[in-house]
């Protein structure tokens, strides 16, 4: 599949729409339900506190699809990413309160590659940290 973009209608430098994605620790059950990773650090204060984090701990692997929905929406086809990676930084930490934590991510096309694919590199803080690095996506165009 391919995007929806065209591939020479994107430059080097060309800014993804930024989004922001609340994180509650509801969402963590649903997310632990779904990918049947019910580890404590994800639900469990005390437990968290006692392995020497500061609290509750969203999934790695949900942060990193919220993540890359910045590009899939830009994209307007999921099928266009042909690669994904990241480096997990720093862990998005989620109080227990109606507010939860937010994700912060931004994406700008980096590099324009052979066969119509761009590289996007992504940038996604919580609370004012840096929590994915090395966040890049292949992405094939229109």
């Amino acid at each position: 599949m391919t995007a929806k973009i065209a591939y020479d209608d994107v430059e080097v430098g060309t800014e993804l729409p930024a989004q922001t994605f609340r994180v509650t620790r509801a969402t963590l059950v649903q997310y632990a339900g779904a990918s049947g990773d019910f580890n404590p650090i994800h639900w469990n204060e005390k437990f968290a506190k006692e392995v020497g984090l500061p609290d509750v701990i969203a999934h790695g692997m949900f942060t990193m699809a919220e993540a890359i929905r910045v590009v899939t929406d830009w994209a307007g086809d999921p099928g266009a990413v042909v690669e994904y990676g990241v480096r997990f930084t720093k862990p998005v930490v989620v109080p227990n309160d109606d507010e939860g934590a937010t994700i912060e991510v931004s994406g700008k096309v980096a590099v324009k590659l052979d066969d119509n694919t761009v590289r996007v590199d992504l940038v996604a803080t919580s609370a004012g940290q840096k929590v994915l690095g090395m966040s890049r996506a292949v992405v094939r165009l229109a």
